[in-house]
């Protein structure tokens, strides 16, 4: 019996190519409660999602996050940062991350128009949280931005990325439209 030349080899093992994305929210409650609970319900296992706080204006968000990514090289295959316009002025924050290679996921006026695409349309300018607030506890009764359940928006997500997509053909322009919203690219890449 001959032996054959690379008997002795074993195939390398196959292992599917997972993404890794870092998720920075520019606040310590609902968004990372969101995203927790969209991690936890979408479960892809093409994708692993580290999520971090980080209270501050919207540049301080994103030289955390490039920081965090730098910190940990080879780690993170995407950076986004999910920032709300409130009152702060963005473009400092759009162009370090440019510079910094972190992508935006902008809410003008705030993350909180994100959730009430979950359950309508609204193309009204909407100028501040407590506009955005009045609108959504018609859908949520209770809406607290400390106490988000995830499980309140699960089943809007899909209608929420398409009335978002369809605002917003281009992310990252989100900034300067009122009401807008860039968090559906994210979602996207979350799966």
């Amino acid at each position: 019996m001959t032996r054959r030349e690379n008997s002795g080899r074993r195939r390398p093992a196959f292992r599917e190519q997972r993404t890794s994305i870092l998720v920075v929210c520019g606040a310590e409650a609902t968004e990372p409660a969101y995203f927790e609970g969209l991690k936890r319900a979408r479960r892809n296992p093409a994708v692993t999602i580290k999520i971090k706080a980080k209270r501050g204006a919207p540049e301080t968000v994103v030289k955390y996050a490039a920081g965090m990514r730098d910190r940990a090289e080879g780690t993170h295959d995407e950076v986004w940062c999910v920032v709300d316009v409130d009152e702060f002025d963005l473009g400092k924050a759009v162009a370090t991350a440019y510079r910094l290679d972190v992508n935006l996921a902008i809410s003008n006026p705030c993350f909180e128009f994100w959730l009430l695409l979950h359950f309508e349309a609204c193309s009204a300018p909407l100028i501040c949280y407590g506009d955005v607030a009045k609108r959504l506890v018609k859908h949520v009764p209770g809406f607290s931005k400390a106490a988000l359940r995830f499980t309140d928006y699960e089943s809007g997500v899909e209608s929420a990325v398409i009335r978002a997509r369809k605002q917003n053909r281009e992310p990252g322009a989100e900034h300067g439209r009122n009401p807008s919203t860039g968090v559906w690219a994210l979602v996207e890449k979350i799966g």
